[in-house]
């Protein structure tokens, strides 16, 4: 899709620009649509139905942020570039109805760990963070692995890379995972995420594979879904209640 500038614009327009169509046509139309493909064809919402990896309806996962209760435990997903963006999620999970909330992103191209870590602290230092593969890579500059850059910037980054309980690291397994929670009510996202939302919308295969262009925070929310058994509860000051107490396993950070 071409970029908007000054002298390109971009104009949406949906159902209820038309004068046309009344209530009930705009129903059976919506009846008739399939799910994934509802928002686009009513509003005009750019999206990819041809291929798309999440076939779901994106009210269906939309829910207004709330306060997070204080029992809930929290993990952060990253996933490290440079020209193409950095991108970071925290995830929230209520543990009785085993449903998983993505309350806070962050995206940004061009800009360094010390940076990154900054935004992704300031949702909570004691919130461990999950991480790819490549963060075992060295920087060429400094020739240091990207886990421990971020680390030594103040992100609390688990010792060992994303992997499921078994140890493995399929990236569809992880999709499935991801679809399965959105189909089963299971995975919810704050309806103000609009940058979550927009590459929810177009992340898709071509040829059966997925396509690796603008899928950054959904890779980190994968990578944070991956290692959701270390997810971590805030920590209570001792002088409240000891019996409050969590803190953070050993294994965590460099």
């Amino acid at each position: 899709m071409p970029a908007v500038t000054e002298s390109r614009y971009l104009v949406t327009a949906g159902w209820d620009d038309v004068p046309h169509l009344d209530a009930k046509t705009k129903k059976e139309l919506w009846d008739s649509s399939p799910p994934h493909e509802r928002e686009a064809r009513a509003r005009g919402t750019p999206t990819l139905g041809s291929g798309r990896i999440f076939p779901v309806e994106e009210d269906s996962i939309k829910v207004t942020p709330f306060a997070i209760p204080a029992h809930w435990p929290r993990i952060n997903g990253i996933d490290f570039g440079w020209d193409h963006p950095t991108a970071a999620v925290q995830l929230a999970y209520d543990r009785e109805a085993d449903c998983i909330y993505v309350v806070h992103v962050h995206r940004e191209s061009l800009q360094t760990p010390v940076i990154h870590a900054a935004t992704v602290k300031a949702w909570g230092p004691w919130v461990p963070t999950s991480w790819p593969h490549d963060g075992l890579q060295h920087d060429k500059g400094s020739g240091e692995q990207l886990a421990k850059q971020y680390a030594a910037a103040g992100l609390l980054m688990l010792k060992d890379r994303a992997t499921f309980p078994d140890g493995s690291n399929g990236v569809e397994a992880g999709l499935m995972d991801m679809l399965e929670r959105m189909q089963t009510g299971r995975l919810k996202v704050f309806s103000h995420l609009s940058l979550w939302f927009e590459e929810f919308r177009l992340y898709h295969r071509k040829d059966g594979k997925v396509v690796k262009l603008r899928d950054d925070l959904m890779s980190a929310t994968r990578y944070a879904l991956m290692m959701l058994r270390k997810a971590k509860v805030r920590p209570m000051p001792q002088a409240q209640s000891q019996n409050n107490w969590a803190p953070l396993d050993r294994e965590i950070g460099y």
